[in-house]
């Protein structure tokens, strides 16, 4: 049986805005942007560069339910790792367009680590693990 993880959906308040910090800020790439006229919606994905890197869909609230989670998904927590290959490249890179660092980086046992906000300020984890 062969599996993976292909998309995670996350909740934004606004599409262009979301593009445009991970793609723009972050360097993700824009694997698809697609109006779905049946559902008044976009289909927007976005991804890492990088082999075999999951995506993210994208998803506007649609409803006043939906915003309430808009950048607390995991309540609070870390909500998803972006693991990298040179940690002070992507740090430094990142610091200078803007992203909020909400953590300092740490090294640690199993490598380098610092929180940052996406736009709808969901916690991220920056990290490069030891012996990679």
């Amino acid at each position: 049986m062969s599996q993976k993880l292909s998309l995670v959906a996350i909740v934004v308040s606004d599409y262009d805005d979301a593009i445009a910090f991970y793609v723009e800020t972050l360097g993700f790439e824009l694997v698809e942007d697609t109006y779905q006229p049946e559902q008044d919606k976009r289909w927007v994905v976005v991804r890492p560069k990088g082999e075999g890197a999951a995506g993210m869909l994208l998803a506007k609230a649609a409803n006043e339910r939906q915003a309430g989670f808009v950048g607390d998904q995991a309540g609070g927590r870390v909500f998803l790792f972006l693991e990298t290959d040179n940690f002070w490249r992507d740090f430094e890179a990142y610091k200078s367009r803007g992203v909020e660092f909400v953590r300092a980086p740490i090294e640690a046992d199993y490598g380098t680590v610092a929180v940052f906000q996406d736009v709808c300020g969901n916690l991220w984890d920056l990290v490069e693990f030891a012996g990679q």
